[in-house]
């Protein structure tokens, strides 16, 4: 469960685990994604979320490692306060690496909004989000800050867009350094 303020996720991974016949792929493991809201039936904005958490994944998970086979990862909102897109990333790369999978690199997701003076926010809230000019989710990879993914909502310039990607690979540094915190409590207490 990964929660930056006041969004919160559960994640749950599952495999990998024998696949169905139309979904295995004889070269690599089928990565399945799953977002269900807080309340209600998954909508259009739920699947195109699973769509870029889904590609975001399979750039780092090594499922060749594992063909014929399947991975659910099922990402569950449990509040949503701004932030969203980049809470799943986090809470998926934690599954990801709490399960044990492979992974060529770890990653992160950092959500920028561009406020209308053009200032910066990190982490914004669901109110400065509705204030923002532009939104802008980043995953990043711990190997060299590489983009994985970009998705923006709103306007902004393209220099404007590299300030944003600058400011979220400084912040990335900080959720990688929590990774590692995270990693050592759980490992130490056994």
């Amino acid at each position: 469960s990964v929660s930056p303020g006041d969004t919160s996720v559960l994640a749950g991974l599952y495999g990998p685990a024998e696949a169905k016949l139309s979904k295995e792929l004889p070269d690599r493991a089928a990565l399945e994604v799953l977002l269900r809201p807080k309340v209600g039936l998954p909508g259009v904005l739920e699947r195109s979320r699973e769509q870029l958490l889904r590609q975001t994944c399979e750039a780092v998970v090594l499922g060749v490692l594992h063909p014929r086979t399947a991975i659910s990862l099922v990402l569950q909102v449990l509040s949503d306060a701004g932030s969203l897109l980049s809470c799943c990333l986090n809470a998926a790369c934690m599954a990801l690496l709490d399960a044990g999978l492979p992974l060529a690199a770890l990653f992160c997701g950092v959500t920028c909004a561009l406020q209308p003076d053009g200032t910066i926010l990190l982490d914004p809230t669901a109110r400065q989000e509705q204030d923002a000019r532009a939104i802008l989710t980043f995953a990043i990879a711990s190997s060299e800050r590489k983009v994985l993914m970009a998705t923006t909502k709103g306007s902004c310039s393209v220099e404007e867009m590299q300030q944003c990607l600058a400011a979220a690979q400084r912040a990335a540094n900080t959720i990688f350094q929590f990774y590692r915190d995270s990693v050592r409590r759980r490992y130490s207490k056994s």
